[in-house]
């Protein structure tokens, strides 16, 4: 079951945990149920790396055992039945997975230096990252909401991924009930996270995240083969 946490106000403070590594909870007009865990990441001080176990998918105690120097964790890529990441995952310059050339969004790392941007702006070439993980569907972009579908949708628990004007990187997670798309893309526009680029990552059931220094474990329903984790530097 995932964690029960306070619940705190948008104009909270950011909690320092380490230099360089801060946790607030985002309370959306939605409701108390609709909370949002950040964590926010100076990439001068920590690094990013994908880890993925093709057709080997892991529950969150047990990738922290697999990954026990991690600083922070969450899941990934949407994946197959089968276990097999969708859309593009590089681990330590190994590439899986077929790019999305037409949707979402990816985070990079390219000369330990983490990017996000938009597949469908910028397509994946085949340029020489360290590491990546892709998703859908981009929420902000260039700084503005891009993600305005009135399709049907539905209330789930939620992964995302930023990178705000300060180039540090935002990892997200609904604990609770979550948002729909939309209500998730229109609260981070609005929010103050200062949020440049910003795409989804696999929810719901997949829907995990650990920070250890605040000791916090959200556990996913499902099991995941691939997460995208924080190191110090």
């Amino acid at each position: 079951m995932p964690e029960m946490i306070p619940t705190v106000g948008v104009d909270a403070e950011w909690e320092m945990l380490a230099p360089g590594l801060e946790q607030r909870v985002y309370l959306p007009s939605s409701g108390l149920f609709s909370q949002i865990v950040v964590l926010r990441i100076d990439p001068t001080l920590y690094s990013f790396r994908a880890h993925y176990r093709p057709g080997q998918p892991l529950n969150l105690n047990q990738w922290q055992a697999e990954l026990p120097n991690t600083t922070a964790f969450v899941n990934a890529n949407f994946f197959e039945p089968n276990y097999e990441i969708s859309g593009l995952l590089i681990a330590d310059s190994i590439v899986y997975g077929q790019a999305y050339q037409n949707r979402g969004g990816t985070f990079a790392v390219q000369g330990g230096v983490p990017i996000i941007r938009s597949n469908i702006a910028v397509p994946y070439s085949g340029e020489a990252f360290e590491q990546a993980v892709q998703a859908f569907p981009m929420l902000i972009t260039d700084g503005l909401q891009s993600y305005t579908s009135d399709a049907p949708d539905r209330v789930t628990r939620r992964t995302a991924i930023g990178q705000d004007a300060q180039g540090r990187i935002l990892l997200m997670a609904t604990p609770l009930l979550g948002l729909t798309l939309l209500e998730l893309s229109t609260f981070l526009a609005s929010s103050d996270m200062q949020l440049i680029n910003a795409f989804n990552l696999d929810g719901g059931g997949s829907t995990m995240m650990a920070i250890a220094p605040a000791a916090y474990m959200l556990s996913s329903i499902d099991p995941v083969p691939a997460v995208l984790a924080v190191y110090p530097r």
